[in-house]
């Protein structure tokens, strides 16, 4: 075998511009031994073992492995059935989180009714209030005004007693 050729074929190697023919070939040299092989070729050569190797490996791989055409036997291999009640931690959890959130709506729900019940009767009652207020308010002043005029008539009166006592106390 021509050395030098096959020195020329793995620098190419090296530079990723070999062919798949080429890569055949260099793998056919290096899975023979060669007494006299140049250092360069020395060098290679664990590594095309190394590859060898790995492609014997992949192919007792797959003798032992069942590849598509061959049926498996249900005696080596147990087969356990999935059904869907087999998570039913995970569905349960998941209702109780939806109901749970759907207890907590209709809660927040009925506390936003108490609180615009709440501000209605605190509006109904500052309304009363104001209402009484007004009311209170008029009363007063209805009041006010009697008894200005019983103080207007008071003073009539005060002026004719004061009248009379002059009359009485000069005679």
């Amino acid at each position: 075998m021509d050395y030098n050729h096959i020195i020329a074929l793995l620098d190419r190697y090296w530079e990723g511009e070999t062919t798949l023919e080429e890569e055949a070939l260099l793998r056919r040299f290096f899975s023979e031994s060669h007494p006299d092989m140049p250092e360069p070729l020395q060098e290679a050569a664990p590594l095309f073992g190394f590859f060898r190797e790995e492609m014997e490996n992949e192919q007792a791989l797959e003798e032992r492995l069942p590849g598509p055409e061959m049926p498996v036997e249900t005696g080596a291999v147990k087969i356990v059935p999935l059904s869907p009640l087999r998570h039913w931690m995970k569905y349960a959890a998941i209702l109780l989180i939806a109901v749970g959130i759907g207890y907590a709506m209709k809660q927040h729900q009925r506390q936003e009714v108490k609180v615009r019940i709440a501000e209605i009767q605190q509006q109904k009652e500052e309304e009363e209030t104001r209402m009484a207020y007004l009311e209170t308010k008029k009363a007063l002043q209805l009041l006010a005004r009697n008894l200005n005029k019983g103080t207007d008539k008071m003073q009539k009166l005060a002026y004719f007693n004061e009248a009379t006592g002059l009359i009485t106390g000069t005679n």
